[in-house]
């Protein structure tokens, strides 16, 4: 058993979730201190560097641009042909949310 850095209590071994769905441990303390391992960080940068990436040419609609969204991608995430989405600028891109996603924002 790991025991905490700050108050030096056994420390429980978790589970939790990256935003994508991957799976990693950690271990928590009862004083709210959390640690993960170094070999957990490498193990999940190296599932990130495997996760497929998918390619889109962008096209001239107008005085616009528009961009086709792969077919694996549109019955994944169940888009539809009209169907409305939010589009959201972050930082290191732009962030695409179905119309049905979009109300919970």
């Amino acid at each position: 058993m790991k025991k905490c850095s700050v108050c030096g209590k056994g420390m429980k071994e978790l589970t939790g979730k990256t935003p994508e769905g991957m799976e990693y441990k950690y271990f928590k303390c009862s004083c709210g201190e959390e640690i993960v391992d170094m070999s957990q960080l490498h193990a999940i940068a190296d599932k990130y560097r495997t996760l497929k990436k998918y390619n889109a040419k962008l096209s001239k609609w107008g005085m616009s641009l528009g961009i086709r969204i792969p077919r694996e991608l549109v019955k994944k995430y169940k888009l539809k042909e009209s169907e409305s989405v939010s589009i959201i600028p972050e930082k290191e891109g732009l962030r695409i949310i179905p119309s049905s996603d979009a109300k919970t924002l």
